[in-house]
């Protein structure tokens, strides 16, 4: 019976992990990175050159996902092949299922990986190296190291799931809800960090101060001297009642009209502009901004 060494394995994800996308191009995306990493299979399984050359034509056709969880596809694609050089299977099945993982890999990839693992390291690392001043560069050293390693481990491991649970068992993982709550989890860890990161680093204020002149008690002298006190500051009345609402609701209010609106990033950013270049007015204007 024909099986596929460790060696061979290592060597095919290896091809998988650094040369995704070497290729990537309109005609078949990721199909010749995906031939790549299947060579050193089908150069070990198949004996004929008109098998391996068979073999290498199915794996080089259009193809495409996101690299990372899309590794387990390889996976699924080399248990497949092993079964076929032992007579079970057939060259389409192979097809089918490439085709077949091609949009479920694809969307978890990018919603799982994309849109929450790689901003949630980002937002740590940006925290680090924001409080971290005398050695702001630990939060980049730390990204440097962390997101490849992570990378690593994640494709690695669903490589190896592919392999030994094969496309059957993939679909039964996916069937049970685990894949959903995994999601679900993360999702709440994400929206989590993001609010964390909108009250650390998105700064927004009311420049509303009204001011007036008053006795005041100097300490050093022990005598009362004619100050300038505030008697209605806008900021310190919001966040007495709603710490950083005004930088939530400047996260939330450019969030709704980049999804519901349909804004593009530069309209948000013009009037993002023109609402700062307003209220700064507003706080200059002598009887608010000054005295009264």
């Amino acid at each position: 019976m024909k099986t596929v060494s460790k060696k061979t394995l290592k060597k095919s994800f290896l091809n998988w992990f650094f040369w995704n996308g070497c290729s990537q191009q309109a005609e078949t995306m990721l199909g010749m990175a995906f031939g790549q990493s299947m060579a050193p299979v089908i150069e070990e399984l198949y004996d004929t050159q008109e098998d391996k050359a068979a073999a290498l034509q199915r794996h080089i056709t259009l193809f495409n996902t996101e690299s990372q969880v899309g590794s387990i596809c390889n996976g699924i694609a080399i248990g497949m092949e092993e079964q076929l050089a032992n007579g079970n299977g057939s060259p389409e099945a192979i097809q089918e299922a490439k085709v077949a993982l091609i949009g479920p890999t694809s969307a978890i990839g990018d919603s799982l990986w994309v849109a929450t693992i790689i901003p949630l390291l980002l937002t740590i690392c940006l925290s680090i190296a924001s409080a971290l001043t005398s050695a702001p560069w630990v939060g980049a050293v730390i990204y440097i190291i962390v997101y490849p390693a992570g990378t690593y481990f994640l494709s690695w491991k669903l490589f190896n799931l592919g392999y030994k649970a094969g496309l059957e068992g993939v679909q039964r993982f996916m069937a049970s809800g685990q894949l959903d709550r995994i999601m679900q989890a993360v999702t709440i860890l994400g929206l989590i960090v993001v609010g964390a990161l909108t009250a650390s680093f998105v700064s927004c204020s009311l420049n509303i101060d009204i001011k007036t002149t008053a006795q005041v008690f100097d300490e050093a002298t022990g005598t009362y001297v004619d100050g300038i006190i505030s008697v209605f500051n806008l900021d310190n009345l919001l966040n007495s009642v709603f710490p950083q609402i005004v930088p939530l609701g400047l996260t939330l209010g450019v969030y709704r009209l980049y999804t519901k609106r349909n804004w593009s990033p530069l309209a948000i950013m013009i009037l993002i502009l023109a609402l700062a270049a307003v209220l700064t007015g507003i706080g200059y204007i002598p009887v608010i901004g000054a005295f009264v």
